[in-house]
């Protein structure tokens, strides 16, 4: 699946049974990130379109921000073509 950060317009795919971050990192881009585990929270993003997983049952998230689009990319796999508002992501390119 195509994945499209905002604001910058960078881009990765993101393979099935690949975590957001995991695939972001393999095509050079660096998002902030820390536990890796979708307990700390660093590496909030917002979706904008598209659907994701995540692979821990409750990730850090409330009901609410659940509803409001927030995602950990940390323990997120795409479903579908995806944009994220993920303003400090850069290339490290």
């Amino acid at each position: 699946m195509k994945v499209r950060l905002e604001p910058s317009g960078l881009g990765f795919e993101a393979g099935a049974g690949t975590t957001l971050l995991k695939a972001a990192e393999a095509a050079g881009i660096e998002m902030p990130s820390s536990c890796r585990n979708g307990t700390c929270r660093t590496c909030i993003c917002q979706l904008l379109s598209g659907s994701v997983h995540h692979i821990v049952e409750w990730p850090g998230l409330s009901a609410e921000e659940k509803t409001e689009g927030w995602i950990l990319p940390c323990v997120a796999e795409a479903q579908s073509d995806l944009a994220i508002d993920a303003p400090k992501a850069f290339s490290v390119f």
